[in-house]
This record gives structure tokens, C-alpha cells and sequence, in this order.
């Protein structure tokens, strides 16, 4: 039996080897980045204000035992702007809407930020709906960098 309302893969879950688009329009398959150790994948819309937020403290973990490899949902030239507007220097990838969205599709993705921690097996090892501050420091454990600092303004809890 299945299970049940569609919904976002989840930990212990394989993620599908999905292909991605750079921006000069090259294609990325997931086994590619996974090839140099594991990756999290940060699915996003530059509208989505928790996107907004969470974005630029993922950005922190850049330089850690993870690729941070940001999945945009809009047009090359929105992310730019949103990059440029929040301070990011992380190249995105995007699941582009003429394409139907298909890596969103294959995760399940139902809200942003989704985000997802993929082992070079392929298997998800943990898995992010929205802003959550202690999940959140937990895979800034695992990466060995820090993602908040003092004087952070962080809320506990919010949804995506």
C-alpha cells in the first residue's frame, strides 16, 4: 500500500539521480556532485520569505565536508537577483519550469525551502522542511562549520 498523500522523501530514502541545469545551461546529474562527497541539495523559490531567510545561513556552511548546492525553482536571471540581494555566492543549479520541474517532482517537494542531505550512496540522510534551528545546527554539525553566530536573529520555527 502506498503511502498515502504525496510528500517529500524523507531520511533513509534513495534520492532519484536527477539531472539539473547550470547557468550556462549545462546539465548536472546528482551521481556527478556526488562523485566529490556528500551533497545538500537546498530546494527554493526566490519569492518564498523562509527561502529568504534560510538561504544566506546555508550559505555559512560552504567551505565544511558538504557541497551546498542551492536548487532554484525561477529563472536565471530572479536568482541572480536574489543572490545579489541576500549576499550569496553560491551557484545555484535550477529545476526549471519549462522542464516541468522534474528534480522537485522526483523529491516530492510540496513546500521550500526543501531541503535534503544525500550520502554519495545516494541515500538521504536527513531531510528539511522550512527554517527549524535545531535541525538546522545539526547538519551544521556534520558539515564543521558554524551557521549561526552570535547575535543571530534566528527564530526557532518557521514554516515553509
Amino acid at each position: 500500500m502506498g503511502r498515502g498523500t504525496p510528500g517529500p522523501l524523507e531520511s533513509g530514502a534513495t534520492a532519484p539521480d536527477v539531472s539539473l541545469v547550470d547557468a550556462d545551461g549545462a546539465r548536472r546529474t546528482l551521481a556527478s556532485l556526488l562523485a566529490t562527497g556528500p551533497v545538500l541539495l537546498a530546494f527554493f523559490k526566490v519569492s518564498c520569505p523562509t527561502c529568504q531567510l534560510t538561504l544566506p545561513f546555508l550559505a555559512r556552511l560552504a567551505g565544511g565536508s558538504l557541497q551546498i548546492v542551492p536548487v532554484s525553482q525561477d529563472s536565471p536571471a530572479a536568482t541572480r537577483r536574489f543572490a545579489q540581494e541576500f549576499g550569496l555566492t553560491l551557484a545555484a543549479l535550477y529545476d526549471r519550469e519549462e522542464d516541468g520541474y522534474p528534480a522537485s517532482n522526483a523529491f516530492g517537494i510540496t513546500n521550500v525551502p526543501s531541503l535534503f542531505l544525500v550520502e554519495q550512496d545516494r541515500r538521504i540522510a536527513w531531510d528539511l522542511v522550512g527554517f527549524h534551528c535545531q535541525q538546522l545546527e545539526v547538519l551544521a554539525g556534520r558539515s564543521g562549520q558554524p551557521i549561526f553566530y552570535a547575535g543571530d536573529m534566528v527564530p526557532e520555527l518557521k514554516a515553509g
